[in-house]
């Protein structure tokens, strides 16, 4: 690439057409770097020795490198494409879900007036299951849901019922298999807000909950 280099210098300020190119349209800088290759690969042939000239691999190998940085830099626009796009239909997805039921995994849950509905999914058979509850002052509650059979579980949050004041709990559940299954809570969205990391969903009962942890909408309330 120096001789390349070397033939550029001799161009001279008269001599620049990529310059000219640039300033026609609007080019990517692989395009612009392939116009000043081309420019200056043709000032080189031109300016070569006849006696001694340049081994021609020479120049197509370094094309061929040009054409594989323009290739990425193509790539490289579609996938940002691609991106936008997908973040786009996130959004208007979730602005149609204002006023709908949806499930989401959660690890929080807001008890208030009105009971949380939700469900947990078992792989396998449990003995003994138990859900458990945090406060904010690291207070557990245990609340026993029993035997169950491997599928869905579901199960209903009612603060006074269970005599817990109104606030944020920390949930999780355990069972007498080792597993560790996500708890599904279900609510009503309220609002959509647009941040840097998508669409964020305030779902009643749960709090603010990122898009991509629903599991499920368009079905009535669990």
């Amino acid at each position: 690439m120096s001789q390349i280099n070397a033939a550029g210098s001799a161009l001279g300020g008269s001599y620049s057409i990529e310059e000219r190119v640039s300033a026609a349209v609007d080019v990517s800088e692989a395009t612009q770097l392939e116009n000043n290759f081309i420019a200056l690969m043709v000032a080189q042939i031109q300016n070569q020795d006849p006696t001694n000239p340049v081994d021609s691999t020479e120049f197509l190998n370094q094309y061929a490198t040009l054409s594989q940085v323009k290739s990425l830099e193509n790539m490289s626009t579609l996938t940002k494409s691609n991106l936008v796009l997908l973040d786009n239909l996130q959004t208007l997805t979730a602005a149609g879900l204002v006023g709908q039921e949806v499930k989401v995994t959660a690890d929080q849950v807001q008890l208030g007036d009105a009971p949380v509905k939700g469900q947990i999914n078992l792989e396998f058979a449990a003995g003994k299951t138990v859900l458990s509850l945090t406060d904010s002052r690291g207070v557990t509650i245990d609340i026993e849901l029993g035997s169950q059979a491997a599928g869905a579980v579901p199960f209903e949050l009612d603060a006074e019922k269970l005599g817990l004041a109104p606030g944020s709990y920390r949930i999780e559940v355990v069972t007498d298999s080792g597993e560790y299954p996500s708890v599904e809570l279900a609510g009503r969205v309220s609002n959509v807000r647009v941040s840097s990391e998508g669409p964020v969903l305030d779902v009643a009962g749960i709090g603010s909950v990122p898009f991509y942890n629903i599991t499920e909408f368009g079905q009535s309330q669990l």
